[in-house]
C-alpha cells in the first residue's frame, strides 16, 4: 500500500481516456486499466525514476502534471498521465506521447 493513501486525498483522475495503442496493449496482456489506475491514484508511480517520483509527490501538493509508468505482463510499457488541473487522465504508450 502506498504511504500516500492514508496521508493524502486520493488523486483526482478527472475524465479517464486511453489511446488505441494502450487499449490494444492491455488487451494483449490480459490486463485491465483499473489495475494501473488504482496504483496511479494511490501514489504508486511504478517504474519512473526517483526524480519523477519526487516530482509526482510534489505535484500532489502543488497541482502539477503527474506521470506514472508500468510494465504490462507482455513487457509493454504503459504510461498514465494526469493533467495539472486534474481534468483528465490518459493511458498511453510512450511512443504515442
Amino acid at each position: 500500500m502506498s504511504k500516500y493513501r492514508s496521508k493524502q486525498k486520493w488523486l483526482e483522475l478527472g475524465r479517464v481516456v486511453a489511446t488505441p495503442g494502450a487499449l490494444q496493449a492491455l488487451e494483449e496482456s490480459g490486463q485491465l486499466p483499473d489495475e494501473f489506475l488504482t496504483l496511479h491514484q494511490n501514489g504508486e508511480w511504478g517504474i519512473v525514476c526517483s526524480e519523477d517520483k519526487a516530482l509526482n509527490n510534489e505535484a500532489l501538493e502543488q497541482g502539477s502534471r503527474i506521470l506514472s509508468a508500468y510494465r504490462l505482463r507482455n513487457g509493454t510499457k504503459l504510461w498514465i498521465i494526469t493533467e495539472w488541473d486534474r481534468s483528465a487522465t490518459t493511458l498511453l504508450l510512450p511512443d504515442e506521447y
